[in-house]
């Protein structure tokens, strides 16, 4: 069984919300969520063992030591991590019912069919070049991705997504498909037809933030709503490319 993850206290910390059953933690864009190969001290899981070791410990590797989700290295935004065992066991049973709401927000680069619309393509994952990707795949998984328009400018955009399902890069596989992929999204520009206009973005940071999470919780049942702001980066980028106001148009995360 492996070892749990070092404490490092060197590491930058920023908790949105916390009581003695849950932590909802604001993860940087470049951090990645939990230690794996050239990342075993630099993670937000790092962070949080130095944060709270005793509780994360207790809950010991079959229970992930309270990480109950993930988010890709360069998407920054809100993780829910567990306290203690009832906690775990609680919320992991909502994201098996699918009753928690994530709501996103993207840079996209490109054309999408409508405003406003669903992508329901199915997702298997498969190695690309030494890469673990989703590909669109008739027997593959369910995957339902939701998006609205909150304004655009010539081939650019900036979407508010919620999703219904968690697979392996799920929105930017989607949005690549759909021809509009997350700005700075080198694995899936690398799938788009030859001549798409996309492939001229030259973007090295990818334009994905996690903005908001709402769950029940485990304990009083009350419904708990965490949002992280949009990284400074994220939001000049997106003015530049289509204006400022789209911010005030964001919506809170909520049921498809």
């Amino acid at each position: 069984m492996p070892p749990p993850p070092v404490a490092n206290p060197a590491l930058d910390l920023q908790l949105l919300m916390q009581d003695e059953h849950v932590m909802v933690a604001a993860k940087l864009a470049g951090m990645p969520t939990q230690p794996g190969m050239g990342h075993q001290r630099d993670t937000l899981m790092n962070a949080l063992f130095a944060h709270d070791g005793r509780s994360l410990e207790r809950l010991g590797h079959d229970r992930d030591w309270g990480l109950l989700h993930r988010l890709d290295r360069e998407t920054s935004g809100c993780v829910i991590v567990a306290r203690t065992a009832a906690a775990y066991d609680g919320i992991r049973r909502q994201f098996e019912r699918r009753t928690i709401d994530k709501s996103y927000l993207a840079v996209v680069q490109g054309r999408l069919p409508h405003k406003d619309g669903t992508c329901r393509q199915p997702l298997a994952e498969t190695l690309r070049g030494g890469t673990k990707v989703s590909v669109i795949a008739t027997a593959g998984e369910p995957a339902i991705t939701h998006w609205t328009t909150l304004a655009a400018k010539g081939e650019h955009a900036v979407l508010s997504i919620s999703i219904e399902t968690g697979r392996l890069h799920q929105i930017r596989a989607h949005l690549a498909w759909l021809g509009a992929p997350v700005l700075g999204d080198r694995v899936y520009r690398s799938l788009l037809p030859p001549n798409t206009s996309a492939l001229r973005d030259k973007a090295v940071t990818l334009f994905l933030h996690a903005h908001s999470i709402a769950f029940d919780h485990p304990v009083t049942g009350e419904r708990a709503r965490v949002t992280m702001p949009v990284p400074e980066r994220f939001r000049e980028r997106a003015d530049e490319l289509v204006g400022s106001g789209w911010l005030e148009r964001t919506p809170p995360a909520s049921r498809p």
